[in-house]
């Protein structure tokens, strides 16, 4: 089964509990959301492996064909159906949170297929992280268009952005869906995060199958992209639009994320202190 086929995981859907009903989203609606998702993915997935130069376990470089890629999209197909009950889709409070930790069950899928396949981990690690910035980074410029239109202020633009993302999808409704606190400080927001569902489940299956690299996996994904997603959004041709300090897959209490207004030196993604401010080091340090 490949991207052509009909939409993966249908015999799966019964997870999908009459608490979602009761949040408007019915099943079908939730059946179709997750063909584009699952339509947009393999768009990414074909993109950036077919242009990919990957390396095996025996150090050889190679680059996978067209048969190669449908091989391990299907195989990333069967294993998110497998992965997915774990998932608990039915015991999220909103669509948004769903939607996030459907896409983590494909992610955490990807990881293992790809780890599973002769491919070198690091050339594994690198592709899964490329395959996923190619999905966000997407996403990412889509939700934040109407601010990079109506304003050139970067500030502005990470402002208006980051309000209407927690909106959708990362409303903050409470565990288990996204919980943080939210505040601005001069021209920057922080947005501290102290649940995050597609972490969750990304932990919960290191600790309940054994498999801790798919945390692992997770936090060199996911967890990276805000750097570069925070200077794709203010769009000034600046980085460093981005600090962040703690982070839940890393096993802190808190994700203490800080969206910054301008970008006078650039900030490192090692969440080294020398990029920063001083008014934002005097709020990660108080």
């Amino acid at each position: 089964m490949t991207c052509m086929n009909k939409l993966p995981h249908e015999e799966s859907e019964q997870v999908m509990s009459k608490q979602e009903d009761t949040s408007g989203n019915s099943p079908v609606h939730w059946r179709i959301m997750r063909w584009i998702l699952w339509r947009f993915i393999c768009a990414a997935g074909s993109r950036v492996l077919m242009d990919r130069s990957l390396r095996n376990k025996t150090g050889d470089e190679t680059r996978w064909l067209r048969n190669d890629i449908n091989f391990y999209l299907s195989a990333v197909s069967t294993r998110a159906a497998l992965l997915r009950p774990l998932a608990q889709l039915g015991a999220l409070p909103d669509f948004g949170s769903r939607l996030m930790v459907e896409l983590a069950v494909y992610t955490v899928a990807a990881d293992r297929t790809l780890r599973d396949s002769d491919l070198d981990p690091e050339s594994a690690r690198d592709a899964l992280a490329d395959i996923g910035w190619s999905v966000y980074r997407r996403l990412l410029a889509f939700s934040s268009l109407p601010a990079r239109l109506v304003t050139s202020d970067p500030g502005k633009r990470l402002q208006w952005s980051i309000r209407g993302l927690l909106i959708f999808p990362f409303r903050l409704v409470g565990a288990p869906g996204y919980s943080a606190k939210v505040f601005r400080e001069g021209e920057d927001i922080h947005t501290h995060f102290t649940h995050c569902p597609p972490q969750s489940f990304a932990r919960r299956i290191a600790d309940e199958t054994g498999d801790h690299a798919a945390l692992t996996g997770f936090a060199n994904s996911w967890c990276k992209y805000d750097w570069p997603g925070a200077d794709l959004i203010a769009a000034d041709g600046h980085r460093g639009h981005y600090v962040r300090r703690r982070t839940l897959s890393a096993g802190d209490t808190v994700c203490d994320m800080c969206w910054a207004a301008r970008a006078p030196r650039e900030t490192s993604e090692n969440n080294k202190v020398d990029g920063l401010r001083p008014t934002v080091r005097q709020t990660f340090e108080s």
